[in-house]
């Protein structure tokens, strides 16, 4: 076998291994329902629009206000508070 073959096999393998660990929220994260939870509580808090977890680490959420706005947060997955951007 050719190194770039080999190389491409371990690049592979390493990617596959090493990118679920990073398609879940972390072990002591709260429940995604907890988080939303939290979300719907907003005093402006209408409708969700979008509910998803972020790879690098947050949720991602986009929810429509009661005037018609539009409010998009990344969401600490242990705390449920914003983060900054």
């Amino acid at each position: 076998m050719s190194r770039a073959v080999l190389a491409t096999a371990a690049l592979g393998l390493m990617l596959s291994v090493s990118a679920p660990a990073l398609s879940a929220p972390p072990s002591d994260a709260r429940p995604a329902s907890e988080i939303l939870r939290m979300v719907e509580q907003r005093p402006d808090f209408s409708h969700l629009r979008e509910f998803d977890w972020d790879d690098d680490g947050h949720w991602e959420v986009e929810y429509v206000t009661r005037d018609g706005g539009r409010v998009e947060l990344r969401l600490d997955p242990r705390t449920g508070q914003p983060r900054s951007r």
